[in-house]
């Protein structure tokens, strides 16, 4: 007689079919750290997020009054035969974090909440409830700039040229220039001089100009003759029409003109604390709640510590254990007034794992999405640590990655491939990461794998200079970037990498910058539209077939009129979950009858949208259509269909979709920020071989990157550190990656030597 199972102690998943996976079933052990592995694109994301995690908060939603449920996020049933014995999820994915300028480290984290309440019950002179001493509250906020630290004014430097006359177009903002509606309040009136050099206007000319008068009237010439207008004073017409309206109702070339015109400064009431006067002057041990915000989160600790006061104590002390979360994961750094618009992709991740750090709940599904995502190597175990403390506490922790150290953390592992795409969908592996190793799969054979150190590196063609930099933490710094080889910027979060690089940027500004932006996703976005082929394709087929290019758009008049070019119906069932369907008038293939009629080489336009990249390189003559496809295929998405919609695509793929877009110059300097985000060993190697063929080609190459394999790759490394925020700022070291393993005092050092092996019977020839 067999053993029972304890079907409590597994998330069973039955015949998953989502995006790629090909009937998937999984056993997933509970209250274990599983991580999910495997090329980009192999179906990673599908089981975890796309399968356990909505059907969880889907079923979790169903058991809420449908008053509330109609307030929620609605999830459509995953494509499975059945998930069972589910745990209710938490998600921390990729997406990134709200950006605006008014979300700081501090009101990520909630922590500033606390500080508020600090400051209401604790400060001297008290400014009032909690509220006071919120920017994002009318009680709280600088008046003059509404909470945001900064003001943006009109750039009356560019705005006005003084040496000349109105008439001879002294402004020279295009909409108010003489001639135009706007511009002849200024040459037709009695008050000035058109003729007049404005330098040479008094003072009370010059107010008039700016600012007008109550009850003067100018004639304005229109096309139904002159009209009669009150007068409006420059100033007072720009700002009306432009700073105190919303600009996101005009055209994007108008506010890309207005932007020109704009200046952007430190407000000057509240010198960039964003709060008003009240709150500023409550003090705790001599320091406002702007000097609290400012320090760093170590620092903050310090001063925290020392308030022993009966009622303020406890608050103070929830404020440490809030700060010292954020402290353990690596961002001790950061500052809580730090907009999360600056935080760099990695940092942003782990900042949302701040969120659950403090959780007492047990019993539930921790889901991250690749969580080591800009971390440095000297960083990684700490991430480790957070993930062993959320199982360790009852819950079960599932995470998609390709960083080997926290692939051998595992308590199980789950390897999807065998390929990406098409190819991919299937568990190959399931098991311990030791017999991972031992298994014989892509991920297995490279997990093992040490970093080959390049000691014959390519020698420069030239210089490329950054002098005296000093944004952000650095101190000063200049560095010489060898032109003509590949670059490697690294060191530990916090470090300075980015700032450098940004100063790389401003002193030349003709460089290729491919950074961590996402690309703008919809089910309407497509890796033909995004890559700008489209539109010759169309072009294509309406002059092989004598119709109108529009026709062969699912976004025009091509669209299948029953799901308007979609290619599915989404039934939205009030308060049931939506559901969609495959559109039974097109049968997915988003054109009308008529246009799937019409061939090119035997091929409809929906048939070649259902092309992968590879097969469209054997059906395509044209130069430029075929310069894009062999892009994309030197960034490994040779698999991907043309009609994909990219929203369907991984971070990894996203990623390499967005370099393929800008890999057409030579003799350029290319900077890319983490270009291994997303990427399975295997797909590192395969940016390599292209990042050595943009070199090759003549281009200078600038990576910022933690990757230890990109590194060792590297003619040359710029190290940062020794550590992050203040302590960080400085050049550690310069040299090859060779170089790199003798150095002392580098963290990327000491982990490139655990890493690395010396490929034999090399000598080093560049420096």
């Amino acid at each position: 007689m067999s053993a029972s199972v304890d079907h409590n102690a597994y998330l069973t998943i039955t015949g998953a079919g989502e995006n790629n996976l090909k009937d998937v079933s999984l056993r997933i052990p509970k209250g274990r750290l599983t991580v999910f592995t495997g090329p980009s694109g192999s179906g990673k994301s599908s089981v975890v997020l796309d399968t356990v995690a909505v059907e969880s908060q889907r079923q979790l939603n169903e058991t809420f009054p449908w008053f509330v449920r109609n307030r929620l996020p609605k999830y459509e049933r995953p494509h499975a035969e059945s998930l069972e014995d589910l745990t209710p999820a938490i998600v921390v994915d990729q997406r990134p974090v709200g950006g605006h300028s008014r979300s700081t480290v501090g009101t990520m984290t909630d922590v500033y909440s606390v500080i508020r309440v600090l400051f209401s019950r604790h400060g001297t002179p008290s400014a009032g409830p909690a509220t006071a001493y919120s920017f994002n509250d009318p009680s709280g906020m600088c008046p003059e700039c509404d909470g945001l630290g900064r003001t943006v004014r009109p750039d009356w430097d560019r705005i006005l040229d003084e040496d000349r006359s109105l008439a001879e177009g002294a402004v020279r903002f295009p909409p108010f220039a003489p001639g135009t509606w706007h511009g002849q309040a200024y040459t037709n009136t009695d008050e000035l001089d058109p003729h007049k050099p404005v330098r040479d206007f008094t003072a009370a000319e010059r107010e008039f100009l700016m600012r007008g008068r109550p009850g003067s009237k100018v004639s304005i010439q229109g096309s139904g003759g002159n009209w009669t207008h009150d007068y409006e004073g420059l100033a007072d017409r720009f700002e009306r029409l432009y700073l105190k309206r919303d600009l996101s109702g005009m055209s994007q070339k108008t506010r890309d003109l207005v932007r020109e015109y704009l200046t952007e400064g430190t407000c000057p009431a509240c010198r960039g604390a964003r709060l008003n006067q009240a709150a500023l002057a409550t003090r705790i041990n001599g320091l406002s709640i702007a000097d609290c915000t400012r320090m760093q989160v170590t620092d903050l600790v310090r001063v925290l510590r020392e308030i022993d006061d009966p009622v303020a104590g406890p608050v103070a002390r929830a404020a440490v254990a809030a700060l010292e979360r954020i402290e353990r994961i690596g961002l001790g750094y950061l500052s809580l007034d730090r907009e999360t618009a600056t935080l760099s992709g990695g940092e942003a991740q782990r900042l949302k794992t701040v969120r659950h750090l403090g959780s007492s709940l047990t019993g539930m599904t921790y889901i991250f999405d690749e969580p080591s995502v800009g971390l440095h190597p000297r960083d990684v175990h700490r991430l480790g640590e957070l993930l062993l403390r959320l199982r360790d506490k009852g819950n079960t922790v599932l995470v998609v990655e390709h960083d080997p150290d926290v692939i051998r953390l595992a308590d199980h592992v789950v390897d999807m491939g065998p390929g990406a795409g098409a190819d991919g969908g299937r568990v190959v592996f399931e098991g311990s990461p030791a017999e991972l190793t031992a298994s014989g799969t892509l991920t297995g054979r490279l997990l093992g794998r040490p970093a080959e150190v390049r000691e014959r590196v390519r020698r420069a063609t030239g210089e490329l200079w950054v002098k005296g930099a000093a944004r952000h933490n650095l101190r000063d710094v200049t560095v010489c970037f060898p032109a003509g080889v590949l670059t490697a910027v690294t060191g530990v979060a916090g470090s300075g990498k980015s700032s450098l690089v940004g100063e790389f940027t401003a002193a030349h500004p003709d460089a290729v910058v491919i950074d961590q932006s996402s690309i703008g996703v919809s089910g309407r976005s497509t890796p033909a539209t995004y890559l700008g082929i489209m539109d010759t394709v169309r072009k294509i087929f309406a002059r092989e077939t004598g119709r109108e290019a529009g026709l062969f758009s699912f976004n025009s008049d091509g669209a299948c009129p029953a799901c308007e070019g979609r290619g599915i119906i989404c039934t939205d069932l009030a308060f049931m979950d939506p559901v969609t369907t495959t559109c039974h008038a097109c049968e997915g293939r988003r054109f009308k009858d008529e246009v799937l009629d019409l061939t090119v080489g035997g091929r409809s336009i929906a048939d070649v949208l259902a092309m992968t990249a590879g097969e469209a390189l054997d059906f395509f003559t044209d130069p430029g259509v075929l310069r894009r496809l062999r892009a994309l295929r030197d960034v490994g998405l040779s698999y991907l269909t043309l009609g994909q919609p990219l929203s369907t695509l991984s971070g990894g793929e996203r990623q390499r979709i967005k370099l393929a877009t800008r890999l057409h110059r030579t003799g350029a300097a290319y900077v890319l920020d983490e270009p291994t985000t997303g990427l399975h060993m295997a797909d590192v190697d395969g940016l390599l071989a292209l990042l050595d063929r943009l070199v090759d080609a003549g281009n200078t190459v600038i990576v910022v990157e933690h990757n230890l394999q990109v590194i060792a790759h590297a003619d040359w490394v710029v190290d940062l550190g020794p550590e992050g925020g203040r302590d960080g700022g400085r050049v550690v070291f310069e040299g090859t990656p060779a170089q790199l393993l003798e150095a002392e005092g580098s963290w990327t050092g000491v982990h490139l030597r655990r890493a690395a092996r010396r490929a034999p019977g090399r000598p080093v020839t560049g420096g």
